[in-house]
């Protein structure tokens, strides 16, 4: 069987060869999938995932993530992690070392200090320009002044926005009309022997309420794998496909028989009457077991990227959009 891994665009080849390069010298499915997200998390230019991550609405960095084992259903997560930049390979912990699936907030950060994890502070400088230019925007005429807040320290600036005239519920509604983030990191890994690993790794929407978890570090929601029918993965808004159950909805549609067009299809397309009122947008990514690979998404213009152990570099491919 052709070992291959699949990834939605955004992630850059550079991350992707590390996974294949970790599969052609013999890796499972899961160090290479936790290879390949690895190196997303340290892109210090993807402020969608891990390092350089765009903060909640209080410039605070936090991070889902999960990993699944298609052959054993056996799966890890951690959710609102801060203080550590690869949530993937504490996530993988949490599957091998406990008896538990998801771990989330101080728990998760106080069992990624048990296990050794890297630890480091993950708001930048530039995820911090970015943060600031968006909390001056949504916070003029209402009697704050920020100031050269650029060098100001976070507690101060966490101070001045709890003296602001509106709740924080507020400030975050506000917020979403800049919304950024989302494009979350799949990664669906298949090795030599067939088997399925599917990760999934992000900061989450920018300026989200504190302690506010998407469907990332959601078995069944983000992420689901399962060798007998397949794995996927979503990336967009996380609130739409935790309601919507939608990768293991897809990976149903293939137990049922459905072919992995008809698969995608379905699944998106029961999702869309919850995406319309927000115009937000979901990317699914789905591979059936006997390898077949696609991409759907609520929107024209997604797409995602392949790679096989025989190919030089990834192919980029056109999710079809679904209406």
């Amino acid at each position: 069987m052709q070992p291959f891994i699949l990834v939605n665009s955004e992630v850059r080849d550079e991350c992707i060869a590390q996974g294949i390069d970790a599969l052609r010298r013999g890796a499972s499915a899961m160090d290479a999938a936790e290879r390949v997200a690895r190196a997303v998390e340290s892109d210090v230019n993807d402020h969608s995932v891990g390092f350089s991550g765009l903060p909640n609405i209080l410039g605070e960095v936090e991070l889902d993530a999960s990993i699944m084992d298609g052959y054993s259903l056996a799966s890890g997560a951690v959710a609102a992690l801060k203080g550590y930049p690869h949530p993937i390979s504490v996530a993988r912990q949490v599957m091998e070392r406990l008896p538990h699936v998801l771990l989330a907030g101080a728990g998760a950060a106080q069992f990624a200090q048990e296990v050794n994890a890297e630890s480091h502070d993950l708001l930048t400088d530039d995820a911090k320009a970015i943060y600031l230019r968006r909390l001056k925007a949504v916070t003029q005429n209402l009697g704050v002044d920020f100031g050269d807040s650029a060098s100001m320290p976070l507690t101060r600036i966490q101070s001045q926005i709890s003296s602001l005239p509106i709740p924080l519920s507020e400030l975050v509604r506000r917020a979403f009309e800049y919304r950024e983030g989302g494009d979350t990191m799949n990664v669906i890994v298949r090795d030599a022997t067939g088997h399925l690993v599917c990760a999934v790794t992000t900061s989450g929407v920018a300026w989200k309420y504190p302690g506010r978890v998407g469907d990332s570090p959601i078995i069944g929601a983000g992420n689901y794998a399962d060798d007998r029918y397949g794995a996927a993965a979503c990336t967009g808004m996380g609130e739409l496909t935790i309601r919507h159950g939608t990768s293991l909805r897809a990976i149903t549609m293939l137990q049922a028989g459905l072919s992995l067009a008809d698969a995608g299809r379905t699944t998106l397309r029961d999702l869309l009457p919850l995406s319309r009122p927000t115009h937000a947008w979901v990317r699914l990514l789905l591979v059936d077991r006997e390898g077949h690979s696609g991409g759907f998404a609520t929107h024209e213009g997604a797409t995602y990227k392949t790679q096989g152990l025989d190919e030089d570099r990834p192919t980029v491919h056109t999710c079809e959009a679904v209406a």
